[in-house]
């Protein structure tokens, strides 16, 4: 299994200054680059990947958007995410992850964004300049939607579930989504939350994906759309 920790980092993270513990998974037929804040402390991993913690609902989403099982990808008796199952489903589908931050500071000692100083931002330019397939970003937390919106110059910062084109020299064509944070603190079901990822990544990967629920149906795409 490959692993994508950045030993390097994790070795220079010393007097309270965190440096990302895992390298850009950057596939290259990439159309979605999923873009958070910061990884959670190591403790609270059950995997080397993004979206690492257990009651974080992000890989069940994916499954139930995708193969109609929203534990597709979970390891039910080790209370662990199948990580070879979702980086192979990652490559294929095209979906791109790394974080809006290199180097942070923990104000507390808690997973929360709003206690994230960001010590060194991510060169989101040079990771857009890697991917020549990306069609959007995705944000679903306002610390890296801030934080994305302030390095490449955007104005308005999107609300959720709504998107706004990227500037000139930053991903012809492409455009910043913000959908609803997938840890189980944001105050949305997870049926809505389904539906919500489902309109946005149906419409980036022109896939048709299954609904919350099956009598949703399939979500059509609507290219073009500003509103999910």
């Amino acid at each position: 299994m490959t692993s994508y920790l950045n030993h390097e980092n994790i070795a220079r993270s010393k007097d309270g200054v965190e440096y990302h513990p895992l390298r850009p998974f950057l596939p290259e037929n990439a159309k979605v680059l999923f873009l958070g804040s910061f990884p959670p402390q190591r403790k609270r991993w059950c995997m080397d990947f993004y979206y690492p913690n257990f009651i974080n609902d992000h890989w069940r989403i994916e499954g139930q958007l995708f193969f109609g099982d929203k534990n597709h990808f979970v390891d039910l008796k080790n209370k662990r995410f199948k990580i070879d199952e979702i980086v192979a489903f990652c490559q294929e589908k095209g979906l791109a992850f790394f974080d809006t931050s290199l180097a942070i500071r923990r104000l507390q000692d808690n997973a929360s964004d709003k206690f994230l100083e960001v010590v060194e931002p991510t060169d989101i330019r040079a990771l857009i300049k890697q991917l020549p397939h990306l069609r959007a970003i995705i944000t679903t937390g306002e610390k890296a939607t801030e934080t994305i919106c302030t390095s490449l110059g955007i104005s308005e910062i999107p609300k959720v579930n709504t998107s706004t084109a990227l500037p000139s020299g930053s991903g012809e064509g492409a455009v910043l989504y913000r959908l609803p944070s997938s840890s189980r603190a944001y105050p949305l079901s997870f049926d809505k939350k389904v539906e919500a990822y489902g309109k946005c990544l149906g419409e980036c990967l022109e896939l048709r994906v299954r609904a919350a629920t099956p009598h949703f149906g399939y979500w059509p795409l609507a290219i073009g759309s500003k509103t999910l």
